[in-house]
């Protein structure tokens, strides 16, 4: 706005010639606007006057219980205002998966918490399952390299052997695939991350994985073996009513995944790792071909650095697939497994 001129227009002598009433430049016209914008939401009830100037809008707009107050009265006035924002659902996304990233570092570290969620689910493992249903982003950024987006919307769990996808026989925590112009199938057996990672000392210095781990390891090991076996190289998308689509899914040697305990438990009463149990770890599952072995507080980090690097406009910066320094690290004073103080 460069300038504001109201005009009165004549009702006697020369009926073409416009009276100028009132001419503003954009200061001034700025100033007009803001305040007519603001008497919506100035009270006009009863006797008594409301002296309205610009310092009054400035304190209101600084004041976040005056702000709050003002929403309260009319959320929906609010909400339709975020709705036509194009970069608002931007910011209601982000709000969104801050707080799910919040969620899951509270279950690792405030057993109280999780035990409330585990009796809601029904079971640690389903609590965990819920929650990454609910927000796919989690494991489509917080497993591989490539993009990974569950195989039907809304439902990670999938039978995938006997009559299955393709056609009831063997299930999967998370049936996912790779997104691109050319998809191909993963797997993910999902447990919680309160399952133990080692089991007994074998020998000086050798902590095996537990039964629960490598109970896990050959479980998505058998399921994507049979899997590959009856589903061929190839399953064709179809469409609700049965019609082939020109798309479809391939089965070439699928990447898995078992998402199970929490790094902590490698580590002594003061926080710190202790080698023998890093190093048995590290060297059991960096030597399995299949799955690959990520633990709860791994894919928590990873959820809350993508999370801080939308926040700081960071992420358009990464190359695409690009690592944070340290995936695995979830506090600054924390050890981090690739900086072993050993």
């Amino acid at each position: 706005m460069r300038k504001l001129r109201i005009q009165k227009v004549p009702t006697s002598g020369d009926l073409t010639r416009l009276e100028t009433v009132l001419e503003l430049d954009r200061e001034q016209a700025t100033s007009l606007i803001d305040m007519l914008r603001a008497i919506d939401a100035i009270p006009i009830e009863g006797d008594s006057t409301v002296r309205v100037d610009d310092q009054l809008l400035r304190d209101v707009f600084a004041d976040p219980t005056a702000m709050a107050s003002v929403y309260a009265d009319d959320p929906e006035r609010f909400r339709a205002l975020i709705e036509s924002d194009a970069n608002a659902s931007d910011v209601i996304a982000l709000q969104h998966r801050r707080e799910v990233a919040a969620t899951m570092r509270r279950w690792l570290e405030d057993d109280d918490s999780f035990a409330e969620a585990n009796a809601a689910a029904g079971g640690p493992e389903k609590a965990w399952q819920q929650l990454l249903e609910a927000n796919p982003w989690v494991l489509g950024i917080g497993l591989g390299g490539q993009l990974l987006t569950s195989w039907e919307e809304g439902k990670l769990e999938q039978t995938v052997v006997g009559r299955s996808i393709k056609g009831v026989g063997k299930r999967a925590d998370a049936l996912l695939r790779t997104a691109g112009i050319v998809r191909t199938l993963a797997f993910a057996e999902i447990k919680h991350h309160q399952t133990r990672l080692q089991g007994e000392q074998y020998r000086s210095g050798a902590w095996g994985p537990s039964k629960e781990v490598a109970g896990a390891v050959v479980q998505v090991q058998q399921t994507v073996h049979l899997a590959s076996r009856e589903l061929g190289d190839y399953i064709q998308d179809q469409a609700d009513d049965g019609e082939l689509l020109g798309t479809g899914t391939f089965i070439l040697q699928p990447r898995s995944y078992v998402i199970v305990g929490s790094l902590d438990q490698l580590t002594g009463d003061g926080g710190g790792p202790i080698p023998d149990k890093v190093r048995s770890f590290e060297l059991f599952r960096r030597n399995l071909h299949e799955p690959e072995v990520i633990t709860f507080d791994e894919l928590v980090a990873r959820a809350e650095w993508h999370v801080e690097a939308a926040a700081h406009g960071s992420a358009a910066d990464e190359p695409p697939g690009a690592e944070p320094e340290s995936t695995w690290t979830t506090q600054p004073d924390r050890w981090a497994p690739d900086e072993p103080p050993f």
